[in-house]
Protein backbone atom coordinates (compact mmCIF):
# COMPACT_ATOMS: atom_id res chain seq x y z
CA UNK A 1 0.00 0.00 0.00
CA UNK A 2 1.29 3.41 -0.90
CA UNK A 3 1.65 5.89 1.59
CA UNK A 4 -0.38 8.76 1.54
CA UNK A 5 1.87 11.67 0.20
CA UNK A 6 2.60 9.25 -2.93
CA UNK A 7 -1.19 8.37 -3.75
CA UNK A 8 -2.02 11.36 -5.65
CA UNK A 9 -2.78 10.52 -9.60
CA UNK A 10 -0.23 11.18 -11.69
CA UNK A 11 -2.08 14.13 -13.59
CA UNK A 12 -1.34 17.84 -14.91
CA UNK A 13 -5.23 18.36 -14.64
CA UNK A 14 -6.11 22.10 -12.86
CA UNK A 15 -7.87 21.02 -9.81
CA UNK A 16 -4.79 21.25 -7.19
CA UNK A 17 -3.83 24.94 -8.70
CA UNK A 18 -7.45 26.24 -8.78
CA UNK A 19 -8.11 25.42 -4.76
CA UNK A 20 -4.57 26.40 -3.51
CA UNK A 21 -4.78 29.85 -3.03
CA UNK A 22 -6.19 29.41 0.61
CA UNK A 23 -2.57 28.22 1.55
CA UNK A 24 -1.34 31.51 1.91
CA UNK A 25 -3.73 32.52 4.64
CA UNK A 26 -1.87 31.31 7.73
CA UNK A 27 1.00 32.92 6.92
CA UNK A 28 0.11 36.26 5.86
CA UNK A 29 0.56 37.35 9.35
CA UNK A 30 2.90 34.85 10.22
CA UNK A 31 5.84 33.91 7.41
CA UNK A 32 7.06 30.67 7.37
CA UNK A 33 8.87 28.78 4.72
CA UNK A 34 6.72 25.64 5.92
CA UNK A 35 4.29 27.80 3.01
CA UNK A 36 6.35 26.09 0.74
CA UNK A 37 6.00 22.32 1.71
CA UNK A 38 2.41 22.80 2.73
CA UNK A 39 1.81 23.96 -0.67
CA UNK A 40 3.82 20.77 -2.30
CA UNK A 41 1.66 18.53 0.09
CA UNK A 42 -1.64 20.18 -1.05
CA UNK A 43 -1.39 19.88 -4.84
CA UNK A 44 0.85 16.28 -4.76
CA UNK A 45 -2.31 15.06 -2.42
CA UNK A 46 -4.56 14.77 -5.17
CA UNK A 47 -2.35 15.65 -8.36
CA UNK A 48 1.65 14.07 -7.73
CA UNK A 49 2.76 15.50 -10.77
CA UNK A 50 6.24 17.71 -11.54
CA UNK A 51 4.33 19.95 -13.52
CA UNK A 52 1.70 20.33 -11.23
CA UNK A 53 3.39 21.08 -8.41
CA UNK A 54 5.93 23.35 -9.62
CA UNK A 55 2.38 25.35 -11.20
CA UNK A 56 1.41 25.84 -7.39
CA UNK A 57 4.10 26.68 -5.28
CA UNK A 58 4.89 29.47 -8.53
CA UNK A 59 0.97 30.16 -8.18
CA UNK A 60 1.58 30.77 -4.52
CA UNK A 61 4.90 32.70 -4.57
CA UNK A 62 3.15 35.49 -6.94
CA UNK A 63 0.39 35.48 -4.92
CA UNK A 64 2.10 36.39 -2.13
CA UNK A 65 4.38 38.91 -4.24
CA UNK A 66 0.73 40.65 -5.27
CA UNK A 67 -0.30 41.22 -1.83
CA UNK A 68 2.87 43.25 -1.14
CA UNK A 69 2.91 45.07 -4.23
CA UNK A 70 2.04 49.03 -4.65
CA UNK A 71 2.02 49.36 -8.17
CA UNK A 72 0.57 46.92 -10.74
CA UNK A 73 3.37 44.79 -12.32
CA UNK A 74 4.38 45.15 -15.61
CA UNK A 75 2.27 42.72 -18.47
CA UNK A 76 5.75 41.04 -18.51
CA UNK A 77 6.01 39.94 -14.83
CA UNK A 78 3.02 37.72 -15.38
CA UNK A 79 4.92 35.15 -17.69
CA UNK A 80 8.66 36.18 -16.87
CA UNK A 81 7.61 34.83 -12.94
CA UNK A 82 5.82 31.96 -13.60
CA UNK A 83 8.56 30.72 -15.97
CA UNK A 84 10.89 31.97 -13.17
CA UNK A 85 10.15 30.02 -10.69
CA UNK A 86 8.47 26.77 -12.66
CA UNK A 87 11.88 26.30 -14.37
CA UNK A 88 13.67 25.47 -10.92
CA UNK A 89 11.17 22.67 -10.13
CA UNK A 90 9.74 21.40 -12.90
CA UNK A 91 11.47 18.34 -13.65
CA UNK A 92 12.13 17.93 -17.80
CA UNK A 93 12.39 14.43 -17.39
CA UNK A 94 8.54 14.23 -18.17
CA UNK A 95 7.30 15.91 -21.21
CA UNK A 96 3.79 16.94 -21.58
CA UNK A 97 1.54 17.55 -25.49
CA UNK A 98 -1.06 19.96 -26.15
CA UNK A 99 -4.90 18.12 -26.80
CA UNK A 100 -5.20 20.59 -29.66
CA UNK A 101 -4.70 20.11 -33.08
CA UNK A 102 -3.75 23.19 -33.85
CA UNK A 103 -0.66 22.70 -31.60
CA UNK A 104 -0.13 18.94 -32.66
CA UNK A 105 3.95 18.30 -32.54
CA UNK A 106 4.55 19.79 -29.35
CA UNK A 107 6.31 17.89 -26.30
CA UNK A 108 8.53 19.70 -23.54
CA UNK A 109 7.80 20.77 -20.18
CA UNK A 110 4.94 23.12 -18.66
CA UNK A 111 6.60 26.21 -18.44
CA UNK A 112 8.36 25.90 -21.52
CA UNK A 113 5.05 25.87 -23.30
CA UNK A 114 3.27 28.50 -21.42
CA UNK A 115 6.17 30.63 -22.30
CA UNK A 116 6.16 29.84 -25.73
CA UNK A 117 2.56 30.20 -26.20
CA UNK A 118 2.16 33.28 -24.69
CA UNK A 119 4.97 35.05 -25.55
CA UNK A 120 3.38 34.49 -29.41
CA UNK A 121 -0.03 35.63 -28.28
CA UNK A 122 0.91 38.80 -27.13
CA UNK A 123 3.88 39.84 -29.83
CA UNK A 124 0.81 39.39 -32.12
CA UNK A 125 -1.86 41.41 -29.72
CA UNK A 126 -4.61 38.48 -29.83
CA UNK A 127 -7.29 39.14 -28.00
CA UNK A 128 -7.95 36.78 -25.10
CA UNK A 129 -10.61 34.79 -26.92
CA UNK A 130 -8.60 34.08 -29.55
CA UNK A 131 -5.45 33.38 -27.93
CA UNK A 132 -7.08 30.58 -25.39
CA UNK A 133 -9.62 29.44 -28.10
CA UNK A 134 -6.03 28.49 -29.87
CA UNK A 135 -4.70 26.71 -27.13
CA UNK A 136 -7.80 25.80 -25.79
CA UNK A 137 -8.80 26.53 -22.38
CA UNK A 138 -10.32 23.31 -20.51
CA UNK A 139 -9.49 21.51 -17.10
CA UNK A 140 -5.54 21.04 -18.37
CA UNK A 141 -2.61 22.71 -17.20
CA UNK A 142 -1.32 23.53 -20.72
CA UNK A 143 -4.53 25.09 -21.39
CA UNK A 144 -4.98 26.90 -18.10
CA UNK A 145 -2.00 28.53 -16.86
CA UNK A 146 -1.16 30.25 -20.93
CA UNK A 147 -4.86 31.26 -20.49
CA UNK A 148 -5.26 32.82 -16.70
CA UNK A 149 -1.45 34.76 -17.26
CA UNK A 150 -2.47 35.82 -21.00
CA UNK A 151 -5.98 37.14 -19.14
CA UNK A 152 -3.98 38.60 -16.38
CA UNK A 153 -0.94 40.27 -18.95
CA UNK A 154 -4.04 42.31 -20.60
CA UNK A 155 -6.31 43.06 -17.92
CA UNK A 156 -4.88 42.87 -14.32
CA UNK A 157 -5.02 46.77 -13.86
CA UNK A 158 -9.26 45.97 -14.42
CA UNK A 159 -10.21 43.11 -12.12
CA UNK A 160 -13.78 43.63 -13.14
CA UNK A 161 -12.59 42.83 -16.53
CA UNK A 162 -10.10 40.15 -16.48
CA UNK A 163 -13.09 38.17 -13.95
CA UNK A 164 -15.15 39.00 -16.71
CA UNK A 165 -12.63 37.85 -19.58
CA UNK A 166 -11.77 34.77 -17.70
CA UNK A 167 -15.40 33.73 -17.53
CA UNK A 168 -16.22 34.68 -20.62
CA UNK A 169 -13.26 33.59 -22.62
CA UNK A 170 -12.20 30.40 -21.65
CA UNK A 171 -14.14 27.03 -21.44
CA UNK A 172 -13.29 25.78 -18.01
CA UNK A 173 -13.91 29.37 -17.07
CA UNK A 174 -14.64 28.60 -13.37
CA UNK A 175 -10.85 27.41 -12.74
CA UNK A 176 -9.56 30.49 -14.67
CA UNK A 177 -11.58 32.35 -13.31
CA UNK A 178 -10.87 31.47 -9.81
CA UNK A 179 -6.98 31.67 -10.87
CA UNK A 180 -7.15 35.18 -12.11
CA UNK A 181 -9.80 36.42 -9.27
CA UNK A 182 -7.32 35.16 -6.58
CA UNK A 183 -4.83 37.23 -8.76
CA UNK A 184 -6.30 40.11 -9.12
CA UNK A 185 -7.86 40.21 -5.24
CA UNK A 186 -4.46 40.08 -4.09
CA UNK A 187 -3.13 42.72 -5.88
CA UNK A 188 -6.27 45.00 -5.38
CA UNK A 189 -8.11 43.92 -2.68
CA UNK A 190 -11.99 43.46 -2.13
CA UNK A 191 -13.15 47.26 -2.60
CA UNK A 192 -11.99 46.99 -6.33
CA UNK A 193 -14.54 44.07 -7.55
CA UNK A 194 -18.02 45.55 -8.44
CA UNK A 195 -20.57 45.63 -5.19
CA UNK A 196 -22.82 44.62 -7.62
CA UNK A 197 -21.03 41.16 -7.49
CA UNK A 198 -21.05 40.90 -3.53
CA UNK A 199 -24.15 42.39 -2.36
CA UNK A 200 -26.69 39.92 -2.06
CA UNK A 201 -24.08 36.66 -1.66
CA UNK A 202 -25.65 33.79 0.30
CA UNK A 203 -22.30 32.30 1.08
CA UNK A 204 -23.58 28.81 0.33
CA UNK A 205 -21.05 26.09 0.06
CA UNK A 206 -23.69 23.18 -0.30
CA UNK A 207 -27.18 23.25 -1.56
CA UNK A 208 -28.76 24.64 1.78
CA UNK A 209 -26.15 25.82 4.02
CA UNK A 210 -26.68 29.80 3.39
CA UNK A 211 -23.84 31.99 5.34
CA UNK A 212 -21.49 28.83 5.75
CA UNK A 213 -18.94 30.63 4.05
CA UNK A 214 -18.55 34.24 5.86
CA UNK A 215 -18.32 31.65 8.94
CA UNK A 216 -15.56 30.46 7.60
CA UNK A 217 -14.26 33.23 6.38
CA UNK A 218 -14.46 34.69 10.28
CA UNK A 219 -13.16 31.71 11.81
CA UNK A 220 -10.49 32.04 9.40
CA UNK A 221 -9.61 35.80 10.83
CA UNK A 222 -10.16 34.78 14.25
CA UNK A 223 -7.38 32.27 13.93
CA UNK A 224 -4.87 33.78 12.11
CA UNK A 225 -5.87 37.67 12.35
CA UNK A 226 -6.29 40.11 9.54
CA UNK A 227 -5.48 39.65 6.16
CA UNK A 228 -3.71 42.54 4.99
CA UNK A 229 -0.23 42.35 3.26
CA UNK A 230 2.56 40.89 4.42
CA UNK A 231 5.39 43.68 5.38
Amino acid sequence: MLPWYASGQPSAGNSAIMRIAPLLVPYVRSPSPELWSDTVLAAALTHNDSASTAACVAFVAMLWELLGQDALPSPDWWVERYVAIARELETDSKKYTPRTPQLAGYTGTLHQFVEKQITNAWRRNLSTLDACNGWYSGAYLMETLPSTIYILMRYANDPEEAIARAVNDTRDNDSVAALVGAAVGALHGIDALPTRWRDGLLGRLGAADDGRLFVLLNESRRRWGGLSAPA
